[in-house]
C-alpha cells in the first residue's frame, strides 16, 4: 500500500493541491524530524506538548515520562494528532498578503496507548537512540530498571496521515510584478553545531557527532611508531594546556595569544574547530605514541578543487623541538596529502622572522618560493611578511627517503 487513505479528518478544507498522502514521503518527514508536537484533550482542556520520536515500519513512538501529563492521559489509550513539521524557507513577496513560507509537514490522528512491554520498550529506547547517530547506543549505558519504570513511550499507529507542503517561490498578483520591491525565497536548514562536550569528558567526539564530509576535510587518525596524530577535540584541553600553555616562547610567533588558564587553552582549541567546522582546515592533536602524553596540534589546509594543501597550524611544546616526533609526524601528514588524497602540491608558510620554523621546513626538503608580503597579522595587529614553501608530488619520493633515512639516524626536524 502506496498510500494511506483519505479520512473526513485528514482531507483540508483549502489549497488541496498541497496535500498527499503518500506513505513514503511521509515516513521521510517524520524520520528527518528531530521532534514532534503532540495534542490531546485532558479534563476537557487542550494541550499541546513537545517531545521526541522515532518511527519503527508504520508505529510512531513517542517518548514522555509516566509521571507526566502525557503519561498519565495515555493510561487505558489516548486521542491524539501529531504534527512534525519542517521549515525550508521563508517566501518573500512584493505585497505583504503574499508572504508565505516552504515547509513539509505530517499530520497523523489515532489512539496512542502505552507500552508495556519492556522488551520492545527498549527495543524503542534504543532506536530514539540511534536516532541520534548509528552506534550510539553501543557507546552509552542502557537503561536501568528504575529509570525504565520512569520512562513513558507511547505507541500511535499510522493510519491516518496526511502530507502537506509547500515549495516555489513568491505567487505575487500580476498587478504587483513591478513594484520595485525585492521578491524571492530565504532557504533555511537545520545544521548540527560543534559538539560541546560535558564537563569532564575524557574522550574524543565520536565518528557519528562528526558530519560526512570530503575524505580532503576528514581528520583520518594517523599512527607512527613515536607519535600519533588524531582529530582535535575539546577533550584535549587539558593535555595540551599542560604541554604548551604558559610558555611564551612556543607562542612567539604564532597569531594566537600565548593560554595562561585552562579556559584561554579551551578558548584556543574552539577557534581552531570552528575553521573546521567552516570546511578551512582539518585539525590534529599530536600525541607520544610512546607515553601518551599530549605536545602539540598541527593541520592541514586543503583547497581539493586545485589537489593542494597547506600544512600549518603547528605548535610543539619545546622539550619536543628537534626530536622524533616531530619528524614523523610531517612524514605521517606528507604521505597522506600525497599518497591518500593524491595531492599534486604541499605548502608551508612561515613569519619570515620565524627562523627555527623557516629551517625546520627547509630540512623537510620544501623548495622556498618567495615572500608573500603582509598577507597575514601578527597577533599585535602588525602585517606579517610570509617566506612561502612548496613541495610537488614529483619531489615526495626523494624528501620520502631523506626524512625517513633521518628517522632511523636519529637527525630529527621540528
Amino acid at each position: 500500500m502506496t498510500e494511506y487513505p483519505q479520512t473526513e479528518r485528514t482531507t483540508a478544507l483549502r489549497m488541496r493541491e498541497r496535500m498527499s498522502y503518500d506513505r513514503e514521503a511521509a515516513h521521510a518527514i517524520l524520520d528527518e524530524g528531530w521532534h514532534c508536537s503532540l495534542a490531546f484533550v485532558r479534563d476537557g482542556l487542550p494541550q499541546v506538548l513537545p517531545t521526541l520520536h522515532v518511527r519503527l515500519d508504520d508505529t510512531l513512538y513517542l517518548h514522555g515520562s509516566t509521571g507526566g501529563r502525557m503519561g498519565l492521559a495515555a493510561r487505558g489509550g489516548l486521542p491524539v494528532a501529531v504534527t512534525v513539521t519542517h521549515l525550508d524557507g521563508l517566501v518573500l513577496a512584493r505585497s505583504q498578503f503574499h508572504h508565505s513560507a516552504n515547509y513539509r509537514s505530517v499530520i497523523a490522528h489515532g489512539t496512542a496507548t502505552l507500552v508495556t512491554d519492556e522488551q520492545e520498550k527498549r527495543r524503542v529506547l534504543t532506536a530514539l537512540t540511534e536516532k541520534i547517530g548509528a552506534g550510539r547506543a553501543a557507546q552509552t549505558r542502557g537503561p536501568n530498571d528504575r529509570e525504565l519504570a520512569q520512562t513513558a513511550v507511547l505507541a500511535l499507529p499510522l493510519v491516518e496521515v496526511s502530507v502537506r507542503s509547500r515549495t516555489g517561490t513568491a505567487g505575487d498578483d500580476d498587478e504587483d510584478l513591478d513594484l520595485p520591491y525585492w521578491a524571492g525565497v530565504v532557504p533555511l536548514r537545520v545544521t548540527a553545531g560543534l559538539p560541546d562536550p560535558a564537563p569532564g569528558v575524557r574522550v574524543p567526539v565520536p565518528d557519528h557527532l562528526r558530519p560526512a564530509v570530503s575524505r580532503w576535510l576528514t581528520p583520518t587518525p594517523l599512527r607512527g611508531r613515536y607519535v600519533h596524530l588524531e582529530p582535535l577535540d575539546l577533550a584535549h584541553t587539558d593535555g595540551l594546556f599542560a604541554a604548551l600553555g604558559g610558555d611564551e616562547q612556543v607562542w612567539e610567533h604564532l597569531p594566537s595569544r600565548c593560554p595562561h588558564t585552562r579556559a584561554q587553552m579551551a578558548d584556543v582549541i574552539r577557534g581552531i574547530l570552528a575553521e573546521y567546522e567552516a570546511g578551512r582546515r582539518v585539525p590534529y592533536a599530536q600525541r607520544d605514541a610512546v607515553t601518551g602524553e599530549l605536545f602539540g596540534t598541527t593541520s592541514l589546509y586543503p583547497e581539493e578543487r586545485v589537489r593542494a594543501l597547506e600544512i600549518g597550524g603547528t605548535i610543539v611544546a619545546r622539550p619536543r623541538w628537534r626530536t622524533a616526533v616531530n619528524t614523523e609526524a610531517k612524514l605521517l601528514l606528507l604521505t597522506h596529502a600525497f599518497e591518500v588524497l593524491g595531492a599534486r602540491r604541499v605548502t608551508w608558510q612561515t613569519d619570515v622572522r620565524n627562523l627555527r620554523s623557516r629551517a625546520a621546513i627547509e630540512r623537510l626538503g620544501a623548495v622556498p618560493e618567495g615572500v608573500l608580503r603582509g598577507n597575514r597579522n601578527r597577533k599585535d595587529g602588525s602585517a606579517r611578511d610570509s617566506a612561502l614553501y612548496s613541495m610537488l608530488a614529483a619531489e615526495w619520493p626523494d624528501a620520502q627517503k631523506q626524512l625517513t633515512s633521518r628517522l632511523l639516524r636519529g637527525a630529527e626536524t621540528r
